[in-house]
């Protein structure tokens, strides 16, 4: 189990992995927030709160995980993931939580117009993978991938797979055909834990990805395979064109494709050029 502390305003805020994903400790949140010494008190008042409300689940969206007290010691605390703290924050009264509350609200408003005009959405991600320090051209690169994969998870939905547990099979499945490694120990070969490995991939790793993804789309939709067996079998093939065409350009090359090197988001100083980091000095 992962954990690590974050901090807001100097106040220390307990954080652990659940479920793959981020959980806080909900009274780190609220003593953050509120200034208050009797946060535990506090949040117990919150959650009848939030029962009036009408957020009825309240209770079930939040778990008992074990971090790490003042006295060093394990205990269970009341924890709960990003979505549920946000909405834990909609409802307190307080003015350290209204830059939060006018963010969500912000948010939710982008929202509203990505679906009355979907190409804000593409506009917005674009901009971030810019403010990052990405490069025009491995943004465009990046923007062309996500488009590749759609296709593919909009393909495979049409033949009878739903779920993302078989969408991360059959992910890996091309991953290891293509580069001999699944997702998981391509993210250890770079160094990365929950960082997205799309986005630390050079333009050679970029390039054979989408030939692996775009490979088994076509043979799916040629073969008119159905079911999770038999697309199983199609991102085999997919990744297995991939692969071969990788081998024949390292056999000319002399180099590896597959590479070590990531893009970790320190746009202050790193830059990613032709697919290649280069560190800039901080002065």
């Amino acid at each position: 189990m992962e954990t690590k502390i974050a901090v807001f305003k100097g106040k220390e805020v307990r954080k652990t992995i659940h479920n793959n994903e981020w959980w806080f400790s909900v009274t780190d949140v609220i003593e953050a927030l509120t200034g208050t010494g009797r946060s535990r008190k506090y949040w117990n008042d919150l959650k009848k709160k939030l029962i009036k409300e009408g957020y009825f689940e309240v209770s079930e969206k939040i778990g008992q995980l074990k971090l790490e007290a003042p006295d060093g010691k394990l205990r269970l605390t009341d924890c709960a993931n990003t979505e549920t703290v946000f909405r834990i924050i909609q409802t307190i009264p307080s003015p350290k939580a209204e830059p939060f509350k006018r963010w969500l609200a912000k948010v939710g408003y982008e929202r509203v117009q990505e679906i009355e005009n979907p190409e804000l959405a593409t506009q917005r991600t674009k901009a971030l993978y810019k403010a990052k320090g990405y490069t025009d051209a491995w943004i465009e690169k990046r923007m062309r991938g996500i488009a590749v994969r759609e296709e593919l998870t909009d393909e495979w939905k049409k033949r009878g797979v739903n779920s993302e547990p078989e969408y991360s099979i059959l992910t890996a499945e091309i991953s290891k055909a293509t580069f001999g490694l699944t997702p998981t120990e391509y993210k250890n070969l770079k160094g990365l834990k929950r960082e997205n490995l799309r986005d630390h991939m050079n333009d050679l790793e970029w390039i054979f990805s989408m030939l692996g993804e775009a490979a088994t789309t076509e043979i799916a939709r040629n073969n008119d395979v159905q079911g999770f067996t038999e697309n199983k079998d199609a991102a085999q093939q997919g990744g297995q064109v991939a692969g071969l065409a990788r081998k024949n350009l390292e056999s000319k090359t002399g180099k590896r494709i597959v590479s070590s090197e990531n893009y970790l988001l320190e746009p202050q100083n790193k830059k990613m050029i032709n697919g290649k980091t280069s560190v800039k000095s901080i002065k």
